[in-house]
């Protein structure tokens, strides 16, 4: 037996975080055990903004994002991806395996949720979004009253695409009253 049996193969997982949020786009990152490579993108808020979120433009930028992994952690033959269930990469899923590879969905819980993770806080960090408010364990609740706080100011943030944003979150965000949660 060779020593090459006794090694796992060759793997590269991808996760997304920020998909259900109220702000900003999409943390997309890539891990290749066992050097630890990771790569981190992000998917803009513009894709899900109005025409951009109808015509699912964050589709579109999530392969962009594959290619770069591709182009960086220079996967094999060998070389097996396993991308979260996310819908967001639904896309990545689907032209990888176009490109012939090796592809599962899988669920994240461990090291790799967690980097995507903090990649979308340090994000919205960066924006100017309070601590407490992405820490917050209403956080959606949070965020609505964040943005309602200012929010001509704020509302370019928002992933304005959804319906329910149009339908209902927009007019309450106008409201003098307070927000629920």
């Amino acid at each position: 037996m060779t020593l090459d049996h006794f090694l796992l193969p060759k793997e590269i997982v991808i996760d997304a975080a920020g998909w259900s949020d109220l702000l900003l786009g999409v943390v997309v990152g890539a891990l290749k055990p066992p050097d630890r490579r990771y790569l981190e993108r992000r998917i803009p808020t513009a894709s899900f903004q109005p025409p951009n979120f109808k015509n699912k433009r964050y589709l579109q930028d999530a392969v962009k994002i594959a290619d770069e992994i591709i182009a960086v952690m220079r996967p094999d033959e060998e070389t097996h991806f396993k991308i979260s269930t996310a819908y967001v990469l639904s896309s990545v899923r689907l032209h990888l395996q176009e490109l012939g590879f090796k592809v599962e969905k899988a669920e994240f819980t461990g090291e790799l949720r967690q980097m995507v993770e903090r990649g979308y806080v340090r994000w919205c960090s960066e924006v100017g979004v309070p601590e407490e408010v992405v820490n917050s364990k209403k956080r959606f609740w949070a965020m609505l009253r964040w943005v309602a706080e200012k929010p001509r100011l704020r509302e370019s943030l928002v992933k304005t695409g959804w319906a329910s944003w149009a339908q209902k979150w927009r007019k309450e965000i106008f409201k003098p009253i307070d927000l629920p949660g």
